[in-house]
């Protein structure tokens, strides 16, 4: 054999052993704060089936009622954003449509008779009566599949 060729070799020798104990140096496990970040922002989400050819119905209602109240929340700067995201196969899985509010922070979920108050002084009594009257009609055209109260990972 040509010293190139041991040579050549012995690279790829070299290169295979590295290649093979690659994982045995990887990290199995990360650790906070070190590997990844939490945010601070907080995104509830309720995952709701929507029984078929109902979801105008319940669109309508959520307008009346829930739609009103977020939307008189993010006016107060009570919450950042809210979103409704409807899937695209509505029959498939256990949901099909999604209610989505996001807070600045965790301390946005906090009981607090101020912020209470003043939502109180945006929403009539008629717009509490309409929305009582508007979500006990919605256990006929839909059920509730889960609450989720999520938070920002970011990989370092």
């Amino acid at each position: 054999m040509e010293i190139g060729e041991i040579k050549m070799k012995n690279i790829l020798i070299i290169l295979f052993c590295l290649l093979f104990s690659y994982p045995v140096f990887a990290k199995d496990r990360l650790e906070i704060y070190e590997d990844y970040d939490l945010g601070t922002e907080i995104t509830t989400m309720t995952t709701v089936k929507v029984d078929p050819n109902m979801e105008d119905i319940y669109l309508a209602g959520l307008r009346e009622s829930w739609v009103k109240a977020v939307e008189i929340q993010k006016k107060l700067g009570f919450i950042k954003d809210w979103k409704i995201y409807a899937s695209d196969l509505p029959v498939s899985g256990d949901f099909n449509l999604v209610l989505i509010v996001t807070f600045d922070s965790a301390a946005d979920l906090e009981p607090n008779k101020k912020k209470y108050d003043a939502f109180m002084k945006k929403w009539s009594e008629n717009d509490q009566e309409q929305s009582e009257k508007i979500s006990a009609e919605y256990p006929e055209v839909r059920t509730l599949t889960g609450e989720y109260q999520l938070r920002e990972i970011m990989m370092k």
